[in-house]
Parts: structure tokens; C-alpha cells; sequence
């Protein structure tokens, strides 16, 4: 057994870590609820969208093409794949890194040129790690979750080379969230937009469009694009918030376990301190003989 002096060392360095790991627990779990509360208010939000664009695409141009339902495997294709700007998420980051590598081998198997893009420090280190250099990559926040205007910025740049012809497809990989402390490696596409045959709902009164209502489709079908990329990264880090508080919460009950089992230990030192002078006193005094060591 160790001696007292070392146990009290190790017992104090563990009681002044345990309420940063509480902390942090606690941290990671607010966040997850944030993000939860925040995807379930975007997808009524996108939901509003679609609405508005069933309303008015039939009142649309009857060539223009509405519904994309296309799978690009071959071309100028953008992969973005999002990570984490923090560690301490245990394997989120290299599980999604190696399933992004198996999507780019068959989009290259395909003769597909891919243009990487990454989002999140870890996620840029990961793919460094594995020799490759993406074209662009960007951070995260590292106390709030990802803000909507990273999501309009990229669909608007990614919009404009779709639109020039110089883009044929977007996809996203990232961790879809799958419940608390559990997530997976996901593909979602962004362009061309994976829009499903829009189908109105009777409306108790017929709309009134007094704007062109091809540009208000572009522009409400834009919109859409937008909330739907914002959706995939608050998802993401539900997810990475998920797989944080499962292993803070690991470590802060060991840490507690630990702390029991050292006081134990030190309690059961110092009894063995007590009884050891007290055989020293009692020796001394020529009650008992010397003890043999």
C-alpha cells in the first residue's frame, strides 16, 4: 500500500479535477439540449418552406424543372465534412474522417473529381493526418453552436458555381445524432436539391401571388437549401455534444470512485499508523516486547 503522504497527494489532485469534469458534464449536456431544441425548431421552419413552395410551384413556368431527383456520381463534386472544434468527444471525429474516406473511393472509382472541404479544427487535423489537403476549411465555435449565417454563406458560394455550371453536386458527411451517447456516420446531399414531388395541401382560401413566382420559388427554395445545411451542422453538434457528456460522465464517476477508494485506503493507513505507535508506546513501557520488523 502507498504511504499516507502519497495517497493525500493523489486524493487532493483528484478532488481538485473532479468538479471541473461535474462542470463540464454539465456543459456538454446544456449544449445537447440547446442543439435538440434548436434542429427541432429548424426542420418546422424548413417545413414552412416546403409548405410555401408546394403553394407556389404550381403556379410556375411548365418547363422549368422543379424536382431534382438526380444522383450525381460523376463530375465536380464538393464534400464537406464536418467535425469538431474541440477534442474531448472521444472517436467522433476519426469515425467520421473514415467514412468520408470511403465515400471519396467511390467517388473517384466513379472518375469523379472531389473538392474536400472540411469544418472544425479536429476534422482538418484528421485528414492532414491521412496526407490529404483540402481546398477550404473552416472553424467552429467553440462556446455555441454553429451559426446560421456559416450555413448561408457556404449554400450561397455553392449556388452560384451550381448555377455557372462549374459544380454538379454537394454532399455533406457528418455524425447524425442517434440518441444520447449515440451517433453515425451520415451522407446528406445539398445540391442538386433533393426536393420530393411537392404535392399542396386544399387551401381554405386560394393564395394570392403578387411578386413573379419563379423568383419567389428560387428565393424560398434557397432558403430551404440554407435551413437545410444549418440543420445538418446543429445536428452534428448534437451530436458531438452527445458523445462529450458520455465521456465526461465516465470520467467523473471514476474520478468519485476514485475518491472513495483513496479515502479508504488512507483511512486504513492511518489505522495502521495508530496501531503502529501505540505498539511503540506499549514496548516502550515494557508492557509487550519489541515488535520484530
Amino acid at each position: 500500500m502507498e504511504d499516507r503522504e502519497r495517497l493525500t497527494v493523489r486524493l487532493d489532485n483528484i478532488q481538485a479535477v473532479e468538479p471541473i469534469l461535474s462542470a463540464l458534464r454539465t456543459i456538454a449536456l446544456g449544449s445537447r439540449l440547446l442543439a435538440l431544441n434548436r434542429i427541432h425548431d429548424v426542420h418546422q421552419y424548413r417545413q414552412n418552406l416546403l409548405h410555401i413552395l408546394a403553394l407556389v410551384s404550381p403556379h410556375l413556368p411548365k418547363r422549368y424543372p422543379i424536382h431534382h431527383e438526380t444522383r450525381w456520381t460523376s463530375g465536380n463534386i464538393v464534400l464537406l465534412v464536418i467535425g469538431s472544434e474541440r477534442g474531448l468527444c472521444g472517436a467522433l471525429n476519426d469515425t467520421v474522417a473514415e467514412y468520408a474516406e470511403q465515400v471519396l473511393a467511390n467517388y473517384t472509382a466513379n472518375g469523379a473529381t472531389v473538392m474536400l472541404m472540411t469544418l472544425g479544427a479536429r476534422m482538418l487535423r484528421a485528414f492532414r493526418r491521412k496526407g490529404r489537403s483540402p481546398v477550404w476549411s473552416g472553424r467552429l465555435s467553440v462556446a455555441a453552436l454553429p451559426p446560421y449565417q456559416l450555413a448561408c454563406e457556404l449554400t450561397s458560394k455553392w449556388l452560384q458555381s451550381y448555377e455557372k455550371h462549374e459544380l454538379d453536386a454537394v454532399e455533406v458527411v457528418y455524425n447524425a445524432y442517434r440518441g444520447l451517447t449515440r451517433y453515425e456516420p451520415s451522407t446528406v446531399r445539398m445540391l442538386p436539391p433533393p426536393l420530393s414531388p411537392l404535392i399542396p395541401e386544399e387551401p381554405e382560401w386560394p393564395p394570392v401571388i403578387e411578386t413573379d413566382p419563379l423568383g419567389l420559388y428560387i428565393r424560398v427554395a434557397k432558403l430551404w437549401l440554407s435551413a437545410s445545411l444549418y440543420g445538418t451542422l446543429v445536428e452534428s453538434a448534437a451530436a458531438e455534444h452527445s458523445a462529450r457528456y458520455q465521456l465526461l460522465d465516465g470520467a467523473t464517476r471514476n474520478a468519485e470512485r476514485l475518491m472513495e477508494e483513496l479515502k479508504l485506503f488512507l483511512q486504513v493507513a492511518r489505522q495502521e499508523a495508530i496501531t503502529s505507535e501505540m505498539q511503540d508506546l506499549a514496548s516502550g513501557a515494557g508492557q509487550i516486547g519489541p515488535r520484530s520488523d
